[in-house]
């Protein structure tokens, strides 16, 4: 199509602000493969939403392959603050939505192989994804994510795989400051019918801070095998086990400032921390029905287990009242889920598609839980048993239609019923029935449009409606300690809107930009927070607006550049009163909501020399982070911060062998400060302490069996 002048010289006069690179040995790296945008195979650079995909290379520089903050910290939009806490998991949130909690993912849906590692009722756990075979991850943020269902703030993707073309085995080996020390080992191999990756590792660090010791070990493995010309089957199997994950907890301002490697007296006296394992296995089946329709069906298993003890005071109510649920939780999780997809093509005239897709997903999980007093980190008697049971089951359509050639319409919608019931197996006379049951209900439309105005430039336009439940964890607790599901609590909803543009404007070159505008009404809020126990609200209406930007550039053969800027204004329009007696504080409008950064920003400049080098590499990273509120009355804040990174690498090959080397130097100037809060703590202990400057030395030895 021909394009229009004036556009052409807008291209051309704002490409002239970027170095040519007619030498960029490769250019289609800047447009991977996505499918999270409309569940279909489509370049990144043609879906129509904000997508961002982090591949296997970007995995491999960032580190212990530990936590997904190392390879997620360039997407924009996401802020993904590592807690240096291996009990509580990472603060993950997409535009504002899961910054509330406290411990594990709320507001965004977690896949993993096509299989959720989000649960029916919104929670999700990161730490469970084992970034030794993750090819490749996907981050959505926008309406499109909300035909995701229940919780989706923005869709994060992992695709477990390899690129080995014959047999390879792969070892690890990973050491770091106070002791971290990672061991893997992976096998890979693509063949013409079958792709297989299997993946082990184990992780440990006596942690900088005090009771912050953790061990894990994790063991994933897909195996992908075309059946015949039309059809596959995936076959994926993982397991988690963490046995020791001490738990520092938070910090005074006045503690942080002393000394931030110390954990509060009650947190170590209590002993705080937690066990945690989980076992899933899955298979997804793809069928291709003819030229035009193919089938996609899923179905999974799987259990998880936890013991936690909480920092909560012998003497609090919580451990002492009849109706107090203790201080240590125990619970054995079983969940299961299936799902099916089919999608068509209808060809419209000159060469326009209609694309169709419709599915059902059903998702439940079952949770026999206990609570005991934690009397000095010993278990003591029984305070509650109750066995809480959540089921999802929804139906989406998509349909996406060229009405030009250059003029792409996308709508969808998905109807989600989300049922949470509670038995209480725990009943005396101080303490009755606490049995019952509430239900979420929710219709949610997607309406979108994408504009192809050249080969390097593409625009669009969304808009839609989401939802978030509470989580069962959020449900479980009443303020004052009580036991029995807070029923009061309502789902929060969401109106979503953003445009976007996707500029090529040089060879060898990407730009990525977005500007949102969101609105929610009964947004879910931290209500009181003790002694790792927390009791959540609803508020009235937020907003939170903000631009995402993304540049990526090949500057010469050897030189590659990044950056990603995000900018969000996330509000309280309406005043609410946050906690009650005493305790309750009114929140006026206009307080920005706790835990999400106003601006953030990733920068990397990488050096590869020429292959005479002997495989040597080398980077410089900075990674800034806005000033983060503790809590909703704005009382207190963890400054904004701004850490530079360097790294280097090495790599050699000798016969079938691959040996290379990583060194990372993290927080290179040893700035002090503050990498995440805890939100609305209710004893101030807010702040969790970032790394000093620290190094991390990797090596990896890599076998072809050619």
């Amino acid at each position: 199509m021909k394009q229009p002048a004036a556009l052409s010289t807008l291209t051309l006069s704002l490409a002239a602000a970027f170095p040519a690179a007619a030498q960029t040995p490769s250019v289609t790296e800047l447009d991977p493969v996505v499918v999270s945008a409309e569940r279909t195979r489509q370049s990144s650079f043609d879906a129509p939403a904000a997508i961002t995909a982090i591949g296997r290379d970007v995995i491999d520089s960032g580190g212990m392959q530990v936590n997904l903050s190392e390879a997620l910290n360039r997407v924009p939009g996401i802020s993904v603050l590592n807690r240096q806490n291996y009990a509580q998991d990472l603060q993950l949130s997409i535009r504002g939505f899961g910054s509330r909690s406290t411990f594990g993912i709320r507001g965004v849906r977690l896949i993993v192989d096509g299989i959720p590692a989000t649960m029916p009722d919104g929670q999700g756990q990161a730490s469970a994804i084992a970034l030794g075979s993750a090819q490749r991850i996907e981050v959505l943020r926008g309406p499109l994510a909300q035909l995701y269902g229940n919780a989706a703030g923005g869709v994060v993707q992992v695709f477990s795989g390899t690129d080995a073309s014959v047999p390879t085995v792969t070892a690890g080996l990973a050491l770091g400051r106070w002791n971290q020390n990672r061991e893997a080992i992976k096998f890979g191999h693509n063949g013409e019918r079958d792709s297989v990756v299997i993946d082990a590792m184990r992780f440990a660090t006596s942690g900088w801070r005090e009771q912050a010791a953790a061990e894990r070990t994790q063991f994933n493995a897909k195996w992908q095998r075309a059946i015949d010309a039309d059809s596959s089957i995936s076959l994926v199997a993982n397991s988690y086990d963490q046995p020791l994950s001490k738990d520092p907890a938070g910090l005074t301002r006045a503690d942080w400032q002393a000394n931030p490697r110390q954990a509060a007296a009650i947190v170590k006296s209590q002993d705080a921390s937690k066990v945690v394992g989980q076992q899933q296995i899955g298979a997804v089946y793809e069928r291709r029905l003819g030229d035009a329709t193919s089938l996609s069906t899923r179905l999974y298993a799987g259990d998880r287990s936890l013991y936690n003890k909480l920092s909560v005071p012998p003497t609090a109510p919580a451990q002492t009242s009849p109706t107090g649920s203790g201080g240590t939780v125990d619970f054995s999780r079983t969940f299961m889920g299936l799902g099916v997809q089919l999608a068509h093509e209808v060809r419209l005239a000159d060469a326009r598609l209609l694309r169709l897709t419709a599915g059902l997903e059903h998702d439940r999980s079952k949770e026999d839980r206990q609570g005991y007093v934690n009397n000095a980190g010993v278990q003591g008697a029984l305070k509650r048993d109750e066995l809480n049971t959540v089921r999802s089951t929804d139906v989406y359509a998509q349909a996406g239609v060229d009405l030009l050639a250059s003029l792409t319409a996308t709508a969808g919608v998905r109807r989600s019923a989300v049922k949470f019931e509670s038995d209480d197996r725990f009943i005396t006379a101080a303490n009755p029935d606490d049995s019952g049951g509430v239900d979420y209900r929710a219709t949610n439309p997607v309406l979108g449009l994408t504009w192809r105005a050249s080969t390097e430039l593409h625009l669009y336009a969304n808009a839609g409606r989401g939802f978030e439940t509470p989580t069962f964890t959020e449900l479980s607790y009443r303020a004052g300690g009580l036991t029995g599901l807070n029923t009061e609590l309502k789902a929060s909803r969401s109106r979503h809107a953003e445009i976007g543009a996707k500029w090529k404007p040089a060879a060898g070159h990407r730009v990525d930009m977005a500007l949102f505008d969101i609105a929610t009404r009964d947004e879910i809020v931290t209500d009181t927070n003790l002694g790792g126990r927390t009791t959540f609200k609803n508020a009235g209406r937020t907003s939170r607006r903000g631009a995402e930007f993304m540049y990526t550039g090949q500057w010469a053969e050897t030189l590659r550049a990044t950056l990603s800027l995000t900018a969000l204004r996330a509000r309280f329009e309406d005043p609410f009163v946050s906690g009650s007696g005493a305790a309750a504080v009114t929140i006026p409008a206009g307080n920005r909501l706790p835990g999400t950064p106003e601006r953030s920003a990733f920068a990397e400049l990488a050096w590869t020399p020429k292959a005479a080098w002997g495989g040597f590499n080398a980077a410089l990273e900075a990674v800034h982070v806005g000033k983060l509120y503790v809590n909703d009355a704005n009382g207190d804040a963890a400054p904004a911060a701004t850490v530079v990174n360097l790294r280097t690498g090495f790599a050699q090959s000798v016969g079938n062998w691959t040996f290379a080397q990583l060194l990372r130097l993290e927080n290179a100037a040893d700035k002090r400060y503050a990498g995440s809060v805890i939100v609305n703590d209710g004893n101030g202990r807010f702040f969790e302490p970032a790394l000093p400057r620290n190094w991390i030395a990797s090596f990896t030895a890599k076998y072809e069996f050619r």
